[in-house]
């Protein structure tokens, strides 16, 4: 069998405004989805979602230029996978699709699943959370985040993780005013769910100690990306500091990216995503992070379906699994991407019985999905949101 061509789709949908959302002063306005297919001589085809924050055409122009060394190769040779290398946000991404699609056709040609090619003795279903609490805004409506927790405990979701809303300097929001919403949330939700927060790099080490140590004592799973990434010493800090784990990593790709966090203890949960990095880098910075240091892989999962199968699978291999994030702000490109969206019952989500990743993709995404040219989000002032 031989690899006859490589493609890749550039999708869109325009968020309605009910469903945009904020990170800071940043509003997102809509949704974007880049799928890798692999074609072969035998009429198998493999696909792949690369996360869509790397720029879709940019990502696409990254996948044309590394398809020359896939073209005419066996599928099944490990040597024409592509590495992450670090250092290019679309190129890694590129790459992550690539290797995505890759693994989707090893299983189809195995009839076996991706996460039976991965371990002996794999899942068959992976528990989420819901991953949102990105609506709200300080100015209006800060307890929409707590009637959207309600509605997330209705559908059956046993986890939420939920962010720090819109800039706090447009509303004067301190850390005291921002743990009393966490307060009423917590009592809201009654232990009907578990809690994550994440901070979105947004908060100085000194906001993030006090909101981490009341984050522990509300028994909270575990605190992401509190603080700029790059402030390894600042991570370590905060993990000795609380009981409760430090996460974070989502935008590393290499298992050299993930040493010094890990040599200096500051993660106490890593979050790779098969999206940016890979299944196959993906496995191998879990393996080193469990093995040598202890520390669990929660994989970061935003965008689209075909991207949570690959994660869904990987988590599924794991020695250790947990949960699997499962953004529930996309909108319908989320899964009208693929024929049949896989069975998700009381926040469990059932690996469908089919070989590779278990989903194909629909016929007319062209059609129905149309690339809208340009960010997937604008700037906004605290003027908008009056």
């Amino acid at each position: 069998m031989k690899i006859t061509a490589v493609g890749t789709l550039c999708l869109s949908r325009q968020h309605e405004p009910e469903r945009q959302w904020f990170t800071a002063s940043y509003l997102t306005t809509k949704a974007d989805c880049t799928i890798v297919s692999i074609y072969t001589d035998e009429g198998i085809t493999g696909i792949g979602e690369a996360c869509s924050y790397g720029s879709p055409p940019s990502i696409k122009d990254w996948v044309e230029w590394l398809s020359t060394q896939l073209i005419g190769k066996d599928p099944l040779d490990k040597g024409i996978v592509p590495h992450t290398n670090g250092r290019s946000w679309a190129y890694d991404t590129a790459v992550a699709g690539i290797d995505c699609a890759l693994w989707d056709l090893k299983g189809k040609i195995a009839e076996k699943k991706v996460c039976e090619l991965l371990t002996d003795k794999p899942l068959d279903k992976v528990r989420l959370y819901a991953s949102g609490g990105c609506r709200y805004n300080w100015r209006k409506k800060p307890e929409q985040l707590i009637e959207e927790a309600l509605d997330y405990i209705k559908a059956g979701y046993t986890a939420m993780k939920f962010r720090i809303g819109t800039d706090w300097s447009w509303d004067g929001i301190t850390v005291d005013r921002f743990i009393g919403l966490v307060r009423e949330l917590v009592q809201v939700v009654n232990g009907r769910m578990e809690l994550m927060l994440d901070a979105n790099c947004r908060l100085t080490e000194d906001q993030a100690l006090q909101i981490a140590k009341e984050l522990a004592r509300l028994n909270f799973v575990w605190f992401e990306e509190p603080i700029p990434a790059n402030q390894i010493n600042g991570y370590a800090r905060l993990c000795a500091s609380v009981d409760m784990p430090i996460s974070g990593g989502e935008t590393l790709t290499t298992t050299e990216q993930f040493r010094p966090y890990l040599d200096n203890k500051a993660y106490g949960i890593v979050q790779q995503d098969a999206g940016i990095c890979g299944i196959t880098e993906g496995i191998n910075i879990a393996k080193m992070a469990y093995e040598q240091y202890g520390v669990k892989t929660c994989p970061h999962n935003w965008h689209n379906g075909l991207m949570t199968m690959a994660n869904a699978h990987f988590v599924a291999s794991l020695p250790s699994p947990k949960v699997l994030e499962l953004c529930m702000i996309q909108g319908p490109l989320q899964w009208d991407i693929i024929t049949d969206k896989p069975i998700i019952e009381n926040g469990w989500l059932i690996l469908p019985d089919k070989p590779g990743l278990g989903v194909e993709l629909r016929d007319d995404l062209i059609e129905r999905f149309p690339y809208i040219d340009g960010n997937y989000g604008k700037q906004i002032r605290p003027e908008d949101l009056n």
